[in-house]
C-alpha cells in the first residue's frame, strides 16, 4: 500500500506584515515619482520644440521654492514662485524667448497642483498581501502641491508626500527624520565637509516644514470639527512631545550656529566661507520655523477650548430643501386629478405652516362697523393696455441646425464615437453644425445624471475623455467618447409609485 506524497508547503510571499509593509511605504513612495517623470513625458504633447526642456528639474525646484516659501497659516504666491522658476527655465534655453520660459514654469506648476483633474490629485495602483495571505490591489490618493485659501486670497502648499519626494526618503517619521539630520549636519561640520553639511541642513529645514504641517492640518480638523480629532490622549501627547522635541531641535541648532560661525572664521578658501555663510542662514531659517511653531503650539490648548465652546453651542446645520419637480410634480402629473389632489393638498397644508391670528381691539372693530363701504365699480378699475415689444431672435442655431444635432447625437447605446467622427460628418451638412454639435458634446461631459433621473428620461447623453487629443481643423482639446446611456427605467417608475 502506498501513502501519498505530504503536499508542499507553498513559500509566503513576504517574510512578514513588517516586510510588506516596508515594501508598501516604498511603493507610495515610488508613485509619488511618477508625476514628475510624467512630465517630461507629456512635454512632446505640447505645441513647440519643449524637448530642451528637463521638466522633473523644474517641477522639482517648483517644489523646493513652495517648500520654503510657505508660512504656518499662509502658503506661496502661485506668481512669485512663477517669477523664481523664470531663471531656472532660462537657463535650461538661454535662446528661447521669455514668453516661453514662463509657459514652461507655468505647465510645470500646474500639473503639480494636477488643474485638469477632478480633486486636483494623482492616484496609483500598488498591490498588498493581507492577513490571509491574499493579494489586495489598493489605491493610493496623494496630492503634491495644494492650493488653500487663507485671508481671501489662495496660496500654494507642499504636501508630506512632496517633501518625501524632494529630500529623497521614505515615509518615515517626522521626528526621528529631523533628529538624525541635524545629528549629521553637526558631524558633518565637525569633519568641515560643508557641501555635504549644506544637503543635511536643507534636509532639516524640509523636516521641520512637514512637522509645522502636521500640526497645522491637526487644527485645522479641529476648527471643522472638533470631534474627528482625538484631543483625549492623542492630540495632547503630541504636542507635549513636540514641544520637547522644539526645545531640543533649539538647544541643538544653536550649538550648531556656533561651530557653522566659527569654521566660517577659521575658513581660508573663498568657497568654504560662502558655504559656511549660506548654512549660518539656513540655520537661523530653522531656528525662526522652531520658534514659530513653539508658539503654535502653545496656542493650540486655547484654541481647541475655544472651537470646543463654538461648535457646542452652534446653530445646527439646516436640512436639505425638496426637489418639488422630481419629488412632487413628476410623479403626480401622471395621476388623475382625484389622487394628485390629495397629495398636494397634504403637501400645501404642512408646507404653508401655521397662520397666527390676528387680536382684535373693540375701538378697531367699532372704527370697522360704523365705516361706511366704499362703492365699488361692477367689474372693477379698468386695466391699462400693455405695451409689448416683440423680442428679437438673436439665437445663433435655428431649430432645424438644432434637430439635425440632436439626430446626429441620436446615438445606439452599444455603439458611441469619437468626437473627431461626428464633427467631420456634422460638417458635411452645415458649415455651423460642428460648433453646436461640439457645444452639446461638452455639456455632456458632466451630465446632470440624478435630475435625469428624477424627471423620467430614459436616455443620457455622456462624453468621456480617455486622453486622446482632438484631431480638428477649427477645435482643439480632448477627442472626447460621445455615448448615450440607458437609464434604469423600472427603477425610476419604483420611487414615483412609492413618493405618490
Amino acid at each position: 500500500m502506498t501513502l501519498p506524497a505530504p503536499a508542499k508547503t507553498l513559500p509566503s510571499p513576504a517574510p512578514g506584515p513588517a516586510a510588506d509593509e516596508g515594501l508598501a511605504r516604498r511603493l507610495r513612495a515610488l508613485a509619488c515619482t511618477a508625476p514628475l517623470h510624467d512630465l517630461d513625458v507629456r512635454k512632446a504633447n505640447l505645441a513647440g520644440e519643449y524637448g530642451v526642456y528637463a521638466m522633473a528639474e523644474v517641477a522639482l525646484a517648483a517644489i523646493d521654492l513652495v517648500t520654503l516659501n510657505m508660512d504656518f497659516d499662509t502658503g506661496a504666491d502661485h506668481e512669485q514662485i512663477v517669477a523664481r522658476l523664470l531663471p531656472r527655465v532660462a537657463a535650461q534655453a538661454p535662446s528661447r524667448p521669455a514668453a516661453e520660459h514662463e509657459r514652461v514654469a507655468r505647465w510645470v506648476l500646474e500639473n503639480l497642483i494636477n488643474v485638469g483633474s477632478v480633486d486636483r490629485g494623482f492616484r496609483a495602483i500598488y498591490g498588498t498581501f493581507g492577513p490571509d495571505g491574499v493579494y489586495v490591489r489598493r489605491d493610493y490618493d496623494f496630492k503634491l502641491i495644494e492650493e488653500v485659501p487663507y485671508g481671501g486670497a489662495v496660496y500654494l502648499r507642499t504636501t508630506d508626500e512632496a517633501v518625501n519626494v524632494l529630500v529623497g526618503a521614505l515615509d518615515t517619521d517626522v521626528t526621528s527624520a529631523q533628529i538624525a539630520a541635524e545629528v549629521k549636519l553637526e558631524v558633518l561640520i565637525s569633519r568641515g565637509r560643508l557641501a555635504d553639511a549644506q544637503l543635511a541642513a536643507e534636509q532639516a529645514r524640509y523636516r521641520t516644514v512637514q512637522y509645522a504641517e502636521t500640526l497645522r492640518r491637526t487644527l485645522d480638523a479641529t476648527r471643522r470639527n472638533v470631534r474627528a480629532v482625538d484631543w483625549l490622549q492623542a492630540v495632547p501627547d503630541m504636542i507635549a512631545e513636540a514641544l520637547e522635541h522644539v526645545a531640543d531641535r533649539y538647544r541643538h541648532e544653536n550649538a550648531i550656529l556656533t561651530n557653522i560661525r566659527k569654521a566660517r572664521d577659521e575658513a581660508e578658501e573663498p568657497e568654504n566661507k560662502r558655504r559656511a555663510a549660506e548654512l549660518v542662514d539656513i540655520v537661523k531659517d530653522c531656528i525662526r520655523r522652531h520658534t514659530q511653531l513653539q508658539s503654535r503650539l502653545l496656542d493650540a490648548g486655547p484654541l481647541f477650548r475655544a472651537e470646543q465652546d463654538r461648535q457646542a453651542f452652534a446653530a445646527p446645520a439646516p436640512r436639505t430643501g425638496i426637489d418639488l419637480y422630481g419629488q412632487l410634480v413628476a410623479p403626480i402629473l401622471p395621476r388623475p386629478v382625484e389622487e394628485a389632489r390629495r397629495v398636494t393638498d397634504a403637501f400645501f397644508a404642512a408646507g404653508a405652516g401655521l397662520r397666527t391670528p390676528v387680536s382684535v381691539r373693540v375701538a378697531d372693530l367699532v372704527e370697522i362697523l360704523l365705516t361706511p363701504p366704499v362703492e365699488r365699480e361692477h367689474l372693477g378699475a379698468q386695466m391699462p393696455e400693455p405695451d409689448l415689444i416683440a423680442t428679437p431672435d438673436d439665437s445663433r442655431f435655428t431649430e432645424e441646425q438644432l434637430a439635425a444635432a440632436m439626430q446626429l447625437l441620436d446615438l445606439p447605446h452599444d455603439a458611441p464615437r469619437r468626437l473627431s467622427g461626428l464633427l467631420a460628418e456634422a460638417r458635411r451638412s452645415d458649415a455651423d453644425l460642428p460648433y453646436l454639435v461640439a457645444l452639446l458634446a461638452v455639456h455632456a461631459a458632466s451630465p446632470a445624471v440624478g435630475t435625469a433621473y428624477r424627471q423620467g428620461e430614459e436616455r443620457l447623453l455622456f462624453a468621456v475623455d480617455d486622453g486622446t487629443q482632438l484631431d480638428d481643423p477649427e477645435f482643439g482639446g480632448a477627442d472626447l467618447i460621445v455615448g448615450t446611456a440607458l437609464l434604469d427605467a423600472a427603477g425610476m417608475a419604483a420611487d414615483r409609485a412609492e413618493s405618490s
